[in-house]
């Protein structure tokens, strides 16, 4: 197990205007300049075990601590839909030594769900390392919807105000915010119902108490093979290797409808310039490995790496799309 070790909050401020300062002049840091790591590295997890999360987080910490000889230890904070763990990292120490392995979608959303009750700031809050993985989402119907493709499945809609219902994991999830995105893009009127997760949704679509769904390609992928499902589109730029016969979204004649949950590492705002290149660096090979690529697509996400720059403009760029779907359709955080 890692023991951190607790400094006085007056050290802890020091060290971190420190720490912002030799980077903002481009000045080597103690942790830059010692060779990091030199101990174990804590990667927060904000999610109970065995989740795609955490799962995408101890591939990680595993490749990490072979790349750098330094043990990368998963710790799972579990609580308030990640928040307490993201919240924890935000005010670690900026030396490199805690990183969030974050659902970056999750935290976007929540930015702006719950406005004024998120203790951290997700933008301000973190120096982005690299977006590692992202999983798209599938458009899916029960096999009693006569529809064959998503155009079929609006014009249903468009036809029969109110008849289709789609449902949800939950109020303010990023399923129920793209049935509103969807709403909103194509102009018709769905019922969303939203249930407690994932599970329950899909068992009540595959039993027709529900009739269609925006859902991720893991979840879903299993039961549109046993064909207790019907996929209509991929909301993603590519196909997803698991459903090939599954058009894209821009395939199906809807090209501005993109929608994946994304997941990256961060690191407290501060973290020096080098620290998060060198962390970078080994990032850019081991999201490379064909071994890590398929250890991913196991858990249906594609393995992805962008640059430190990259990463911030896109976490930038999810906070504010998903800011203007949720002042449009009125949500309300639980």
């Amino acid at each position: 197990m890692f023991l951190s070790s607790k400094r006085p909050p007056a050290r802890r401020a020091f060290l971190a205007c420190a720490l912002t300062f030799c980077a903002s002049l481009g000045l080597p840091t103690v942790a830059a300049a010692a060779g990091y790591p030199e101990r174990p590295v804590r990667m927060v997890v904000p999610y109970p075990p065995g989740g795609a999360t955490d799962v995408i987080g101890r591939v990680m910490a595993q490749e990490l601590s072979l790349a750098l000889g330094q043990q990368f230890v998963v710790e799972n904070r579990a609580g308030a839909t990640g928040n307490i763990g993201a919240d924890q990292v935000a005010k670690s120490d900026p030396d490199g030594y805690t990183l969030l392995l974050g659902a970056l979608t999750s935290h976007s959303i929540n930015a702006e769900l719950y406005k004024g009750k998120v203790p951290y700031d997700i933008e301000k809050s973190f120096a982005p390392v690299s977006i590692v993985g992202s999983v798209p989402l599938v458009f899916v119907v029960n096999p009693s919807v006569e529809v064959k493709s998503l155009q079929e499945f609006i014009d249903l809609a468009k036809k029969r105000p109110g008849y289709l219902t789609m449902a949800s994991s939950g109020n303010g999830s990023p399923q129920h915010l793209a049935t509103e995105m969807f709403k909103s893009m194509v102009g018709v009127d769905v019922l969303h119902v939203p249930y407690k997760g994932s599970g329950p949704a899909m068992t009540d679509l595959m039993g027709g108490q529900v009739l269609s769904m925006i859902e991720t390609v893991p979840a879903a992928q299993g039961h549109v093979k046993a064909g207790k499902l019907r996929a209509l589109a991929v909301a993603s730029d590519q196909r997803a290797e698991a459903l090939p016969d599954v058009p894209t979204t821009a395939e199906a004649g809807l090209p501005n409808f993109q929608v994946s949950s994304m997941f990256g590492i961060v690191a407290p705002a501060g973290t020096p310039d080098a620290v998060i290149q060198k962390l970078n660096d080994s990032l850019k090979q081991i999201l490379a490995k064909p071994e890590v690529k398929a250890a991913l697509l196991n858990q249906g996400a594609v393995a992805t790496w962008t640059t430190p720059a990259d990463a911030a403009a896109r976490i930038s760029a999810e906070r504010a799309k998903w800011a203007k779907v949720i002042a449009d359709a009125g949500v309300k955080g639980e």
